[in-house]
């Protein structure tokens, strides 16, 4: 955390920064520009020694997540977006283009869901939607990374337990890629709040 605050800090001294590891300045809520960092996301997995944690980063621009990344050292993949050049996936030397899956029958739909976190409530509406098949992940970035490729095609979260830095460079980049969030009213997230 400390080194990407720093280096983001460096880089555009007239942004803000939110991150879940140090204290938050208000002073953002004035900015137009903000980091969204979250230095360490699915931390139950890091401490099992499963591969499904990630760095992720994103850039708020008024109310929007424009840019992010979300980066597996484990596995040393990165995904990325950024307006005006979609989304992508590097790994071993190779870079692939997302794009969300365009499977409309929701019986058929792979859902992506929580290692650590089983929820009864997401059970529930899987049943409603008919869907059968999942896919599981520890962390959020990485779970929106699966539907970025294809391999899944929904998330459902219902807990309380989502800040910005959870979703903004994850959303960026499912944004990039054809992909939507909503909360449960269907209304989009919203970033730079208190």
């Amino acid at each position: 955390n400390t080194m990407l605050v720093r280096e983001l800090t460096k880089a555009f001294p007239n942004d803000a920064i939110l991150s879940e590891e140090a204290p938050d300045d208000k002073l953002r809520l004035g900015k137009e520009r903000v980091w969204m960092v979250d230095p360490m996301d699915g931390t139950k997995q890091f401490i099992e020694k499963l591969d499904e944690f990630a760095v992720m980063i994103g850039l708020v621009v008024g109310n929007e997540p424009k840019v992010g990344v979300v980066y597996n050292p484990a596995t040393d993949r990165m995904f990325y977006a950024a307006p005006g050049i979609g989304a992508f996936v590097e790994e071993k030397l190779t870079t692939k283009r997302l794009h969300v899956s365009t499977l409309a029958d929701s019986t058929k739909m792979v859902a992506a869901m929580s290692r650590s976190h089983h929820s009864p409530t997401v059970d529930e509406i899987r049943q409603r939607l008919g869907s059968t098949g999942e896919v599981r992940s520890g962390s959020v970035g990485l779970k929106l990374g699966l539907i970025c490729e294809g391999h899944a095609h929904i998330y459902i979260h219902t807990g309380a337990k989502t800040n910005q830095w959870d979703t903004c460079g994850p959303e960026a980049i499912l944004r990039a890629a054809g992909g939507i969030i909503t909360d449960t009213s269907g209304q989009p997230l919203e970033y730079n709040t208190s």
